[in-house]
């Protein structure tokens, strides 16, 4: 296949309304490693905490942290993803906005989060706000379940996906986590932890969930079912039982204010 038309980022950035259901019920969770780490790289525990989600999406993330005992609440600005994260988690406050742009008080987080999320900011704008909303002492935690190299299937489906869009999702989310640089006061000191973890699932969920990607969202419908169809019987010669293992390397950035 000769690769797409890159879509325009902010075209991107919207597309998972349109899609939140989609995303709510195939997207993986994050392992209970990861805030056992983040609670280790911040110094405090989640329990008791407050803290803002931002970019919340269904609530994926959000329902982990308030699960660990954290005061959450989530700030996420689609329309269609809040929406969604009302039907899952009606227990849980949920407000417009963004990370630009916090809906939120001065130093009233004692933790913000962004799970899968950070690289639909600009740090220019983002940094500034986190520096502003966290308590002295707060801790800014960016992660991502990004794709393993060193799995033969998912380097090779993470090559097609490359070569379909000539995007590179992974390298996408490590740009954005270069640009941390961006933060003009220098006040923030990343430390980074990956955290490895697993799940099975039926192939229609995996290549659900690979559909619940950005950029095949905005992708043609006549292209994306070729796509698909040749990424199930790439899959069923790997998972002949019909069951998938997918793999991530959950990549963790904390930094704690001052």
């Amino acid at each position: 296949m000769t690769a797409a038309r890159i879509p325009a980022h902010a075209d991107r950035a919207h597309s998972f309304n349109a899609a939140a259901a989609q995303y709510a019920a195939n997207r993986p969770s994050y392992p209970p490693a990861l805030f056992d780490a983040l609670e280790e790289l911040a110094g405090r525990p989640l329990a008791g905490a407050r803290v803002a989600d931002v970019g919340a999406g269904t609530g994926i993330s959000t329902a982990r942290l308030h699960e660990r005992g954290a005061d959450v609440l989530a700030v996420e600005p689609g329309e269609g993803m809040a929406a969604q994260f009302r039907r899952g988690l009606p227990d849980i406050p949920v407000v417009r906005g963004n990370g630009n742009a916090l809906p939120l008080a001065d130093s009233c987080a004692d933790f913000l989060t962004y799970a899968q999320a950070w690289h639909w900011t600009d740090p220019a704008q983002s940094v500034p706000e986190a520096l502003r909303v966290l308590r002295p002492g707060g801790a800014l935690a960016l992660w991502w379940n990004t794709e393993p190299d060193d799995v033969e299937w998912i380097v090779e489906e993470s090559d097609r996906v490359r070569r379909f869009f000539g995007v590179d999702a992974r390298a996408e989310k490590t740009a954005a986590a270069d640009r941390l640089k961006a933060d003009p006061s220098e006040r923030l000191s990343f430390t980074r932890r990956d955290v490895r973890w697993s799940r099975r699932v039926p192939v229609d969920t995996h290549l659900a969930n690979l559909g619940s990607h950005s950029a095949f969202l905005v992708c043609p419908e006549e292209r994306r079912t070729a796509f698909f169809a040749e990424a199930r019987d790439h899959l069923l010669r790997t998972f002949p039982d019909g069951i998938v293992e997918e793999i991530y390397d959950v990549f963790l950035l904390v930094a704690t204010t001052p």
